[in-house]
């Protein structure tokens, strides 16, 4: 009886320690979390779910001693380890690093047009089907991460819609755009390139999305 008392309070000190660490690193970072999402489109429940489940929330080996936030592979120079996994000289640039992989590689790159930056559900699985993580319950556990602290409060979801009206409006939006009906203006572009990538005219994609001048802002919908 006094063992298994002595277990419960353990595991009951081992939670209460995650929790305290997983909450201070989200306190760090988030802001981080959210420019990232607002320059690139990716959820910043996405961000940083996927830097905690991946570095401990900061406290593993190549966190520690990398910069290592995303379990990235590569080369590093430290003379304190020796890894097969990438050295960033900041934790910020191991962020960075994590969307420019997600730009970059084929496998993800759609899911910038597909997605919005509140649809981490999504997300989510396109990341995991992409195949960024050998585990087959790696999506389950970054859901449960956002889930259980909430982080799709951080994505700047339409204002006034609750998380599970906000689901089936991301289902349907993301219908419409496999459908190419719909498009998220990327940083850079243009509507003439958007024009030419989608066969009419400017002055028809003007017309469809009421547009009086040619400006454009990152994450806009046009329909097309």
């Amino acid at each position: 009886m006094k063992k298994s008392l002595t277990l419960i309070l353990l595991f009951l000190s081992f939670t209460a320690s995650a929790q305290s660490s997983a909450s201070k690193y989200i306190e760090k970072h988030k802001n981080d979390a959210v420019e990232l999402m607002k320059k690139h489109g990716v959820p910043a429940s996405i961000i940083l779910a996927v830097a905690m489940h991946e570095s401990a929330n900061g406290t593993s080996v190549i966190a520690r001693h990398l910069n290592n936030h995303f379990g990235m592979k590569g080369k590093n120079s430290s003379k304190e380890i020796k890894s097969s996994y990438r050295g960033y000289e900041s934790v910020e640039s191991s962020y960075q690093d994590f969307i420019s992989l997600l730009k970059n590689r084929r496998q993800f790159s759609p899911m910038f047009d597909k997605f919005t930056h509140y649809d981490y559900k999504n997300w989510v699985w396109g990341i995991q089907r992409g195949g960024y993580a050998a585990s087959r319950t790696w999506g389950s556990q970054v859901m449960a991460t956002i889930k259980k602290f909430k982080l799709y409060q951080f994505d700047e979801r339409p204002e006034g819609m609750p998380e599970k009206v906000l689901a089936n409006a991301s289902v349907k939006e993301s219908s419409a755009q496999a459908n190419g009906s719909t498009y998220k203006v990327k940083k850079g572009d243009t509507l003439g390139e958007i024009s030419k990538r989608f066969g009419i005219s400017v002055r028809t994609l003007m017309k469809k999305n009421s547009l009086k001048s040619s400006n454009l802002s990152i994450g806009q919908r046009l329909k097309t």
